[in-house]
């Protein structure tokens, strides 16, 4: 699986390759500190193979490096920040 990830202006997105399909996770960035997760789509060929995880999993390990927290508003990441308590040090409900 390969990742990565775009910026412009105050919103970007991660994005997932797998098998030439790809899921995206979308962002607005409040502050240099602070981004709001708003969308998760992930491609019909993926679901189920765990793709969507693994990109919540790899933004959860940007914000650690980058130094800065995640909202999560999109109900798949919100769902996925819920189950997983390890990562409450980057989220902030």
């Amino acid at each position: 699986m390969d990742f990565s990830h775009e910026e412009s202006g105050s919103g970007g997105r991660y994005r997932a390759t797998l098998d030439g399909a790809d899921a995206v996770m979308t962002y607005s960035r409040t502050s240099p500190r602070l981004i709001i997760v708003d969308h998760t789509e992930v491609a019909d060929a993926l679901r189920g193979k765990g793709v969507g995880q693994a990109l919540a999993a790899h933004v959860v390990e940007a914000a650690r490096t980058g130094g800065w927290k995640i909202i999560p508003l999109c109900p798949f990441f919100r769902a996925q920040a819920n189950r997983h308590p390890e990562w409450k040090d980057v989220i902030q409900f």
